[in-house]
């Protein structure tokens, strides 16, 4: 019996019969699909470059007209290629031998620009890619562009910071590519205006009309620069933009940019009139103690300022150079050094001068003005007359961006919150302690508390101590936003005696309200009328104010006080 054609007779090998009669069942169409989806398929699976030899051709040439093109080509499709020989481009490592040869090098090793495949050029063949100003600004836009797509959240909100300030309509595809990607609502939206800055540029009228409306939500002071041409006069005092309801739009956003620069800026003043204060807090809150507890008139108190701070870099050294791991929180263990050192020196001199001197009020201010002068010259001898730099631990570098004109600096907040804290750890012990209660007898009245056994020259020692300690805790705090060195101290010592006196003698709430009015009615007038007068005009309101209330804004209360 003969077997149907196409069927392998037992015992035969099957392969070859199948697949010729496979190949004879198929026709020449259904082979050729069969050969197209092949092709797709290696298509796919082969490495594919946005770059090709002739996108970089131009950047061989002289034309530095030419080598900005080829930016705007290779931006037109961008992948991790052509991110490459941007940064190459930027920091000088792209060359080239021929116009078709290009390579990514740091002179020892070089890697093919358009497949990143490791190569071997000749040394003495290797010609750098020039650049000039306008191309490195081509590419610093070009690699925000890109940094657009970045999964870190931070370097997509710096692009688009960048991108804001010079919108290049060469970026356009990019950016709305990013747009269409971004699942961030905030930098969605900020995308958004980076989009209506492109518009500006576009022939038709309705579109940059939209757009100037879109940018009149920008709070960002570069988007200022990008609407002041349409509202702008030429030299013959026609309009730079004819159309007269574009040049209003153009107006109505600039106020409204105006009045958020203008609320960043009030914010800002405030916030570095507290900073201010609360150094000034820290500083005055000790001599609020002394001096109402006391009388003393101490004009030393601010270089126990200085001691804490040089206690911070003597702090600082000592972990870089035995605990280099743990530097980054040297700054918690400078705080009990500064506090500890400061009040012992403090100690010293209230047992050794100042306790002699009780009652004496100008014999006093001589004497501490003297132990100011000594504590300079030593700190001098010690650490030498130049200043001396504490850096900041990492996470108290950067800030917060409030507004695109507003970033609050994480030391400045971390030094009002410690300012604060120390506030209440002084208020507990003056409220909730034996000692506390004891200085708040003596303050009042010196001989009564004497009379039913309280020991007023070790309750004195240990306010001046306290009192001097709090002042190295201020030397800690301004170690972070200053420089530190033998005469900073001679910076606050003024400025914390207008707050006692402003406040109130020997009361905390009068130190407080003192502090913070006089950092942020100081930080308000600067503007206006510089450093110096503000000084003045500060000083002369203290002086009428103490005219009308001898006491201060919070009188001391007592039967001692009150006499």
């Amino acid at each position: 019996m003969a077997m149907p054609a196409g069927i392998a007779k037992p015992g035969a090998p099957a392969g070859p019969l199948m697949w010729r009669s496979a190949f004879s069942a198929c026709s020449w169409r259904e082979w050729l699909v069969v050969v197209v989806a092949l092709a797709l398929l290696l298509a796919l699976v082969a490495p594919a470059f946005a770059v090709t030899a002739d996108d970089l051709k131009p950047l061989a040439s002289d034309d530095f007209a030419d080598k900005a093109t080829a930016v705007d080509t290779l931006m037109s499709a961008p992948d991790e290629r052509v991110a490459a020989i941007l940064a190459a481009m930027g920091s000088d490592q792209l060359f080239f031998t021929d116009e078709t040869h290009f390579y990514i090098g740091d002179g020892t090793t070089y890697v093919d620009a358009i497949t990143g495949a490791k190569a071997e050029p000749k040394a003495d063949a290797l010609k750098p890619v020039e650049i000039n100003n306008r191309v490195r600004g081509k590419i610093d836009s070009a690699q925000s562009a890109l940094a657009l797509l970045s999964p870190d959240r931070g370097v997509r909100s710096k692009a688009i910071e960048t991108l804001a300030g010079s919108p290049d309509p060469a970026l356009a595809k990019l950016v709305d590519a990013a747009v269409a990607k971004e699942t961030d609502p905030a930098l969605k939206a900020r995308l958004e205006l980076v989009q209506a800055a492109f518009a500006l540029k576009s022939d038709n009228p309705a579109t940059r009309l939209a757009a100037i409306k879109a940018l009149g939500r920008s709070e960002n002071p570069q988007t200022r620069l990008l609407l002041l041409p349409f509202v702008q006069k030429n030299a013959d005092g026609s309009f730079v933009e004819p159309d007269a309801d574009t040049r209003a739009a153009a107006q109505t956003s600039l106020d409204a940019i105006d009045r958020s620069q203008k609320k960043g800026e009030l914010l800002g003043a405030l916030f570095s009139g507290v900073s201010l204060g609360s150094i000034l807090l820290l500083v005055a809150l000790g001599l609020a103690i002394t001096y109402g507890l006391m009388g003393v008139i101490n004009m030393a108190h601010g270089e126990f300022l200085m001691i804490g701070a040089y206690a911070t870099y003597v702090v600082q050294g000592i972990f870089r150079s035995h605990f280099p791991g743990a530097e980054n929180w040297y700054l918690v263990a400078a705080i009990p050094a500064a506090f500890l050192a400061s009040a012992i020196i403090g100690a010293v001199l209230e047992r050794t001068v100042i306790r002699f001197l009780y009652g004496r009020p100008l014999e006093t201010l001589l004497a501490t003005f003297g132990i100011s002068l000594l504590l300079i010259q030593a700190s001098r001898t010690i650490f030498g007359a130049q200043n001396v730099e504490v850096a900041n631990p990492s996470w108290m570098s950067g800030g917060i961006e409030v507004l695109p004109n507003l970033i609050l600096p994480w030391n400045r907040i971390y030094i009002i919150a410690f300012s604060a804290i120390v506030v209440a750890l002084v208020w507990a012990i003056l409220n909730l302690t034996r000692l506390g209660l004891f200085v708040r007898a003596v303050t009042q009245n010196r001989a009564m508390a004497g009379c039913v056994g309280v020991r007023t020259p070790r309750i004195d020692m240990l306010a001046f101590a306290i009192g001097a300690g709090i002042a190295g805790l201020g030397g800690v705090a301004l170690s972070q936003i200053s420089n530190v060195g033998p005469d900073m101290g001679q910076s606050y010592i003024i400025d914390s005696f207008m707050v006692v006196v402003l406040g109130g003698v020997g009361q905390l709430a009068g130190t407080i309200v003192g502090a913070l009015g006089l950092g942020i009615v100081s930080k308000f007038l600067e503007p206006f009328s510089g450093a110096v007068l503000a000084k003045i005009i500060v000083l002369v309101f203290i002086i009428l104010f103490i005219q009308r209330r001898p006491q201060g804004m919070f009188a001391l209360k007592g039967r001692s006080a009150e006499a």
